[in-house]
């Protein structure tokens, strides 16, 4: 057994490298192509190279993220084919050890990256776009907010089983804090509608909103002017501005309980639910890819060079993400159940190269 685990070890450290090199060469090409777009992007605007580099910064890890399973597969495929070349391969299967055997190690080493990505890495790399998304808004589409994105305004939805309020504003300032020109519709019990409030501006603070200059009317109508009118919230700023996010700015640990809270308050939480799957689904992803480098690269220098197997590999890769895209756009229609839709790429992708690496090993 010392042998095996010593064997085990190299095989796992090997691909740990193929994965990192390729990964560092994949940050450094996404990083400079960020840079040249935003400067693209920011020209004209005033803005100074030292926030277009942070821009930058702040989203490579999501570019990052995304380009994960691509450097597990080309990873795989660099390690592969150097332990072949090197006769490494040919040594370890005369010695007797199976495709499974020495592709439990960096299996393992894949899974392992996946849960780290989605527990460790998730949480940083959503702060970090968080905080790329209000410096976009600001110096590349010249608002300030976030929200400050739709033609028609802003909607929003408040309240619980007893009461609920639906809130529209045609502008937005500091980050959902402050509304203007402001529509609120107020319902009781069974989507009873019981009045409404319509405000030149609205101010959120903890716990309620204090709308100015306030016309508040009942289901009948016969509007009453307030100078200040309280309507009570359970709205936080967050809460505002996850509203209309990108699920890439929330992290693993807090997907669960924003859709739970988005449901309970009338909102749809379909991409969210999608993202937080797919995350489930992640180290399952990255599996395959190991899976798909190895049948690529186990028919190295018999059947096939090394620009074939780059090329088979990149296509296997496109293929998977268009599929993912495929099920992502079904399961948001309704199409697919959202499980299958976020699930089905990876679930695919393995059971594809486990038959590709069964034709070889045993075919």
């Amino acid at each position: 057994m010392s042998w095996s685990w010593t064997l085990y070890r190299y095989l796992a450290v090997q691909f740990l490298i193929g994965v990192a090199t390729v990964y560092a060469i994949f940050l450094m090409l996404a990083f400079s192509i960020d840079i040249v777009e935003l400067l693209n992007r920011t020209a004209g605007h005033n803005v100074s190279t030292a926030v277009v580099i942070g821009m930058a910064v702040l989203q490579l890890p999501n570019l990052g993220q995304k380009m994960l399973p691509f450097a597990i597969l080309l990873g795989g495929v660099f390690t592969f084919v150097r332990l072949s070349r090197s006769r490494e391969l040919v040594a370890t299967r005369a010695a007797g050890v199976s495709a499974w055997d020495f592709l439990m190690p960096p299996l393992t080493v894949a899974i392992l990256i996946g849960v780290a990505v989605v527990t460790l890495f998730t949480p940083i790399s959503a702060r970090m776009f968080s905080e790329f998304a209000g410096l976009e808004a600001r110096y590349v589409k010249g608002q300030e907010s976030q929200l400050s994105l739709s033609i028609n305004g802003l909607w929003l939805r408040q309240g619980d089983e007893t009461q609920q309020s639906v809130i529209h504003a045609l502008r937005v300032a500091r980050q959902g804090e402050h509304l203007e020109d402001v529509v609120v519709f107020l319902y009781g019990p069974n989507d009873r509608f019981t009045g409404r409030i319509d405000a030149r501006s609205a101010q959120l603070h903890d716990g309620y909103w204090v709308m100015n200059n306030a016309f508040v009317s009942g289901a009948q109508g016969s509007p009453v002017q307030h100078a200040s009118y309280r309507l009570d919230t359970t709205l936080t700023p967050e809460q505002i501005v996850e509203s209309s996010a990108s699920p890439d700015t929330l992290s693993f640990w807090d997907l669960p309980g924003y859709i739970r809270a988005a449901q309970a308050a009338g909102f749809s939480a379909t991409r969210y639910q999608l993202y937080l799957y797919g995350l489930y689904a992640l180290p399952a992803l990255f599996a395959a890819m190991v899976f798909m480098a190895a049948s690529f690269s186990l028919r190295f220098g018999r059947d096939i060079g090394l620009a074939k197997v780059i090329l088979f590999s990149a296509a296997a890769g496109f293929a998977v993400f268009f599929f993912q895209d495929l099920t992502t756009v079904l399961g948001r229609s309704g199409a697919v159940p959202i499980l299958l839709a976020a699930t089905a790429p990876a679930m695919a992708s393995i059971l594809i190269g486990m038959t590709l690496v069964f034709s070889q090993e045993d075919g």
